[in-house]
């Protein structure tokens, strides 16, 4: 079952290693199905949430930008 309504993590202002850790975190306490929505300005995030999120089995549904902001749209895998 998706939940309707995502969570968003406002992660703007952090820089590298924290916007991958948090997003772990909350990740982790997330159902199967569920969506994360990721907001960060470490241009690093472009990189290393995509690979958190390969790695971990989960699915990067979207990305986008505006101005510096990072969004990633993020569902649990199961």
């Amino acid at each position: 079952m998706t939940d309707a309504s995502p969570t968003t993590l406002d992660l703007r202002g952090l820089k590298c290693p924290l916007p991958a850790l948090r997003t772990r975190k909350a990740l982790a306490r997330l159902a199967a199905g569920q969506t994360l929505v990721v907001e960060a300005t470490d241009p690093m995030a472009a990189i290393d949430i995509p690979h958190l999120v390969a790695t971990g089995g989960d699915i990067l549904a979207a990305t986008a930008r505006d101005g510096d902001v990072l969004r990633f749209t993020i569902r649990k895998g199961g």
